[in-house]
């Protein structure tokens, strides 16, 4: 059996369920599960001195990632890094100030966009690929090691601004005023994900999440071009590469195009916290898996409301494929023995 299976997948719920099947409990794991709701997490993010260091220091971002997994034993350990690495890699310039977020030097215009690497250097991303190898060696067998990236609609955003923006205003203008400098900026993006995922693969992450966080910034007319055509893209590229990837995507605030995101070619698609779940699983075709829902304000709250909430989700998702996890990233505030208490109910089930 062992050396039939070496890596454990069967045991793996999470890529049970991504390849489609009703796992009953549903396997669980947290955005954001390697974060500062942690003491243990707090203490190693002081050692390091600073956001990027963590990053790029393969011990540390190793020990971050397994903090959660060793304090409540998720069914999933998701690579501790920032969907920015990939900008940062191409010569954007990343840096995290304390109180402000995330900073990089914008990207305007296509002057800036061609002083960037024409593709990504993955020799840059060396740390990362190298913390993937050694999380995977220190997981259980039966964890699944979850890589991830940004979409490429969502990092450009971030790129033009230099910075989060409330509505994504100048990347939206930049697109409307320039549309060839947007559709390369995304083309960089989109070969440089393929190589980074891949790259993520080929080092140990048994599956991959795109983050779409910005995606209901986008007017109707652009949520193709920008976003779900960049998307199936990448899932297009990885597959060619890697025919069985697993790979969730997860397009934040886009409730009304559920399925037009499952026909990327995703394994299984985020829901947000403010999606009906039940429309939304309604909205899915039979073998594609759904992942999270539950709000990270009612964990916050904890208690009976708790309860209901992890209650509801459970209900709505009986009988599909579905990995419990919730509809954003969780609280810095959320108290630990909150994530226990969801984390029993939910096996419980």
């Amino acid at each position: 059996m062992v050396a039939d299976n070496p890596r454990g997948d069967e045991a793996r719920t999470i890529l049970r369920v991504l390849g489609g099947e009703a796992v009953w409990p549903p396997p669980v794991w947290v955005m954001r599960q390697a974060g500062r709701y942690l003491p243990e997490y707090l203490a190693t993010r002081a050692e390091a001195g600073s956001f990027t260091k963590l990053c790029y220091t393969p011990a540390l971002a190793t020990e971050v990632t397994l903090q959660p997994i060793r304090r409540y034993g998720f069914d999933g350990a998701i690579l501790f890094s920032d969907i920015l690495v990939v900008p940062d890699a191409l010569g954007a310039e990343f840096r995290l100030d304390a109180g402000e977020g995330p900073r990089l030097r914008p990207v305007t215009n296509r002057a800036e966009l061609d002083a960037l690497a024409p593709g990504l250097p993955l020799e840059r991303l060396a740390p990362v690929l190298d913390a993937v190898r050694r999380i995977r060696a220190a997981l259980p067998a039966e964890t699944t090691l979850l890589g991830f990236c940004g979409a490429p609609w969502t990092v450009a955003a971030y790129m033009v601004a230099g910075r989060g923006t409330p509505e994504q205003r100048p990347a939206l203008d930049a697109a409307e005023r320039d549309p060839g400098f947007m559709r390369a900026l995304i083309d960089l993006l989109v070969r440089s994900s393929v190589d980074y995922l891949c790259a993520q693969i080929e080092a140990g992450a048994d599956a991959v999440q795109i983050f779409e966080s910005h995606g209901g910034a986008l007017p109707d007319q652009l949520v193709e071009p920008l976003s779900l055509g960049p998307i199936a893209a990448i899932v297009a590229g990885v597959r060619t590469r890697h025919p069985g990837a697993r790979i969730i995507v997860f397009p934040r605030g886009r409730a009304d195009r559920l399925a037009d995101y499952a026909a990327t070619g995703a394994s299984c698609i985020g829901i947000d916290q403010h999606t009906d779940l039940a429309r939304a699983v309604a909205a899915l075709p039979p073998g594609v898996a759904s992942q999270g829902n539950l709000d990270p304000e009612v964990l916050l709250a904890g208690g009976e409301a708790l309860d209901r909430a992890v209650d509801a989700v459970l209900d709505a998702a009986r009988g599909r494929p579905h990995v419990f996890n919730l509809g954003h990233g969780i609280i810095k505030e959320t108290p630990v023995e909150n994530v226990a208490r969801m984390i029993a109910r939910v096996r419980a089930a």
